[in-house]
């Protein structure tokens, strides 16, 4: 006769797996490190490639690095229904933000380039609040404030080249490329409840780089004539910034919320400075490190929240 195995009465119900936050943090990190060096290897590809053949030879490389790792894991392709956005946000992100921001770093540095480009959290947290209905709570818009507070202290302090006529469409070009991905992030957050981080970056880097097609004549040509350095950079970019950031950013949005996630990528703009120091020679003032700062307690600011009582029943 079978026996259905008897529980005490006092025995505890088994508690449900807890989310990892301190995964999602390092994945977050990883992202911000690798998307700061993106910048340093835009600028100096730049020189070389224009800025369609540049995106296009970025996403070719991503885009079968990416590949190889579904068919090893042997990712379940995703369901029709999610194929629509996934497309947008290949178009969004990977497509015109990576056009627009290369067009953008031929006009001005690296660092300057990493702040333009820090509004977009902000229209991604504000279009969270919104649309995933995340709201907007307070250590959030401080965060927000502090970190935009450090991005104008950085803008004002760091060298700029080709006058207010370049700044200017730099800017327009900047705004235009974070408004893109901000956008790209809202959609993509509802779609990681159901498909994994890495299908949703491949397809969607794949997209991106279907959208770029129109630029392969460009790439052949230039690819043909430029010396090893573009190259490699482009290279780099393809399997670090792109294959390897991406991944790890929809592991960490998963996660997290959008707007939270998105207050992280303020630090991008200082480690951009730093490394275009290092790696360019662009040298930061001593006023950028202040802002810097700033933008680090923004962070710090946007991820605290108040402990919560437990009451008795909980306990």
């Amino acid at each position: 006769m079978r026996t259905e195995p008897v529980l005490a009465p006092s025995a505890p119900a088994a508690a449900p797996p807890r989310p990892k936050p301190l995964l999602a943090s390092l994945a977050a990190g990883v992202t911000v490190v690798l998307w700061a060096s993106a910048f340093v290897g835009i600028r100096s590809a730049g020189h070389a490639l224009q800025p369609g053949p540049l995106a296009l030879a970025r996403l070719l490389v991503g885009s079968a690095v990416l590949g190889g790792f579904v068919a090893y894991r042997r990712e379940p392709f995703p369901a029709r229904r999610d194929l629509p956005k996934i497309a947008a946000c290949g178009v969004l992100w990977f497509g015109i933000y990576n056009v627009g921001l290369n067009a953008a770093e031929r006009l001005v540095d690296a660092g300057t380039a990493s702040m333009l480009i820090g509004v977009g959290p902000v229209l991604m947290a504000l279009i969270a609040g919104v649309v995933l209905r995340e709201g907007f709570p307070r250590p959030l818009m401080a965060g927000i404030v502090f970190s935009l507070a450090g991005l104008v202290v950085i803008g004002l302090s760091s060298p700029r080249s080709g006058g207010s006529s370049s700044m200017g469409w730099a800017a327009l070009l900047c705004f235009a490329a974070a408004l893109a991905y901000a956008c790209a992030v809202v959609i993509q957050k509802p779609l990681l409840a159901r498909v994994s981080a890495l299908q949703v970056t491949w397809l969607a880097c794949t997209v991106g780089a279907v959208s770029c097609l129109p630029f392969a004549p460009a790439l052949v040509h230039e690819t043909a004539h430029a010396s090893a350095s573009p190259l490699l950079w482009a290279l780099y970019l393809g399997v670090l910034p792109t294959a390897v950031a991406f991944t790890t950013w929809a592991y960490a949005l998963a996660r997290t919320s959008a707007g939270r996630l998105g207050v992280t990528t303020y630090l991008v703009p200082p480690i951009s400075i730093l490394l275009g120091w290092l790696i360019l020679g662009e040298v930061p003032p001593a006023v950028a490190l202040a802002g810097g700062a700033l933008c680090l307690a923004g962070v710090a600011v946007s991820r605290f929240r108040p402990r919560r009582q437990v009451s008795p029943s909980e306990r």
